[in-house]
């Protein structure tokens, strides 16, 4: 087992971070009379969306049998929102719920996320929707407005060490306080990628563990060099050369720094290749990886 997996929270009191977000989701399920039936939590990557769904469900006390979870990137069409929808009038089996966690959400086609807002507009009192996404935007107005908002924030570097070193420790490994801020630096706020990097580095002899922990600094190092070539007049074969280095490295990380690095030039300025990047890399590369990535691109280099 992992240890993103091994060490997820069960509890919000075990949530890092967050404070804001604990107290509040704390105090309404605290009152399951008045409490919201409809969640909608958005944020980027690996930042605890579905871990927060999970809590909920053990906080109700969810029995696993009435805990449905959903991946929109594969089911997205309005027949499998009518297909919840029929069910969700079944009493739950064991609980006092049925809980539907639909993951990645924003993939819901248009007619789908209409089709879903009939259901949203009168809950069933034995059931409760929790929405995931990294792109709040993409869902039609109506379905964010029936929905109790929560934004779950990247951790702060005091608080990744923190669990870095309570990690580490659980699984009986010593690391050097240079490595931890380089896990740090790199996961930049995601507890998933830092346990990912520490998982690597415990893995690791200890002599080689500082180099382990680097190469990811020097991905993110190739990524940014990336984004740079993608938003100046760079010729394919120079980004392709780039893209050699970070070959064998996960696209959907590089995916995100170039998406970040995109949406910061054009928060500074009207900038049309930038908009131009975030087109093409809007959409995850979690089933296409790296050749979706080189194609993302050379598309982006080709239509400049």
């Amino acid at each position: 087992m992992s240890l993103y997996h091994k060490y997820r929270p069960k509890a919000l009191e075990s949530l890092r971070g967050n404070t804001e977000l604990k107290s509040s989701l704390g105090k309404m399920l605290s009152v399951p009379e008045t409490m919201p039936h409809c969640y909608l939590l958005h944020g980027q990557t690996g930042c605890g969306k579905t871990t927060v769904g999970r809590i909920i469900k053990n906080i109700l006390e969810v029995a696993d049998c009435d805990f449905r979870e959903y991946n929109s990137a594969d089911k997205r069409g309005i027949d499998e929102v009518r297909q919840i929808i029929k069910d969700s009038q079944y009493k739950p089996l064991q609980s006092m719920y049925t809980i539907y966690l639909i993951d990645e959400c924003h993939k819901l086609t248009g007619d789908a996320q209409n089709a879903f807002l009939k259901i949203l507009e009168d809950t069933p009192k034995h059931v409760i929707f929790i929405l995931c996404t990294t792109e709040p935007e993409k869902l039609i107005k109506a379905i964010k407005n029936r929905c109790q908002q929560f934004q779950l924030k990247p951790l702060e570097d005091s608080e990744m060490k923190s669990l870095l070193k309570k990690v580490a420790r659980k699984e009986g490994g010593k690391i050097d306080s240079e490595i931890l801020d380089q896990i740090v630096k790199d996961s930049n706020g995601q507890s998933r990628d830092a346990l990912q990097i520490l998982e690597q580095v415990l893995n690791t002899e200890p002599n080689k563990q500082l180099e382990v922990a680097k190469q990811t600094a020097i991905v993110s190092s190739l990524s940014i060099d990336l984004c740079r070539a993608l938003l100046t007049s760079t010729g394919w074969k120079k980004i392709a050369g780039i893209l050699t280095g970070l070959k064998g490295q996960e696209a959907e990380s590089i995916r995100r720094h170039v998406l970040g690095y995109a949406q910061a030039i054009l928060l500074k300025e009207d900038n049309v290749k930038a908009g131009l990047v975030m087109e093409e890399f809007i959409e995850p590369f979690y089933h296409t990886g790296f050749p979706q990535l080189v194609f993302a691109c050379y598309t982006v280099v080709k239509n400049s």
